[in-house]
C-alpha cells in the first residue's frame, strides 16, 4: 500500500488530475488505513502461530492425552486459518484500490502501481498457503472445507484482477 500512496502522493495537487483530487485523497486516506490493518495482522498471525506450535509439541501416549492434543490442535488450526484468511481479504482491497490507483494516479508513477499490485498478489498467495496448510491438518473438514472454499474464490477473482492491472500498467508504459 505504500507504493500506492507514493503514486497518490504524486497525483495530489497537480492540474492535470484535478478532477480525480478527492478520490486520490479518499484512495490515500484507504490505503493507509489498509496498511496498518495489514501490519497488525501480521503481528497477530505470528502470535497465533505460537499456540500451534506448542499444540504439536503436547504429549499424545494415553488416550486421555491424545484427546486433549486433539482438542487444543483443533482450536490452534482454526485461529491459525483465520488470520491469514483475514490477511488475504485485506490483500483484495489493496488490490482494488490498486486499480483505482492505475485508473486515476499520476501516469509518471504508473511503475509504481504494477510494482505494488505485484506484491499485494504475492502476499495473496502467501497468505492463502497458510491457510491452506492449517486446514488440511483440521478434524473439522465442513469448517476446513468452507476455508478452502472461500480462499480459492479468492485467488480466482483477485490474482486475475491483479494480473490485469499489472498488464494495464505494462501496456501504458
Amino acid at each position: 500500500m505504500a507504493l500506492g500512496n507514493m503514486v497518490g502522493s504524486l497525483t495530489v495537487g497537480k492540474k492535470k488530475y484535478a478532477d480525480v483530487q478527492d478520490r486520490i485523497l479518499e484512495l490515500k486516506q484507504q490505503a493507509t488505513q489498509l496498511q496498518e490493518e495489514l501490519l497488525a495482522l501480521v503481528e497477530e498471525d505470528a502470535k497465533a502461530f505460537e499456540p500451534l506450535s506448542k499444540a504439536y509439541g503436547l504429549p499424545k501416549e494415553t488416550p486421555e492425552q491424545q484427546a486433549e492434543k486433539a482438542k487444543v490442535m483443533e482450536q490452534a488450526l482454526k485461529v491459525a486459518c483465520a488470520v491469514p484468511y483475514q490477511i488475504m481479504e485485506k490483500c483484495c482491497e489493496a488490490i482494488r484500490l490498486h486499480q483505482e490507483f492505475a485508473e486515476k494516479g499520476s501516469v509518471i508513477a504508473i511503475s509504481d502501481v504494477g510494482v505494488g499490485v505485484a506484491c499485494c498478489k504475492a502476499a495473496l498467495l502467501g497468505a492463502s498457503l497458510n491457510v491452506f496448510i492449517n486446514t488440511k491438518a483440521m478434524a473439522d473438514r465442513s469448517c476446513a472445507e468452507e476455508y478452502n472454499r472461500k480462499a480459492e474464490s479468492l485467488l480466482t477473482e483477485y490474482t486475475a484482477l491483479a494480473d490485469e492491472i499489472y498488464a494495464s500498467v505494462r501496456r501504458r508504459l
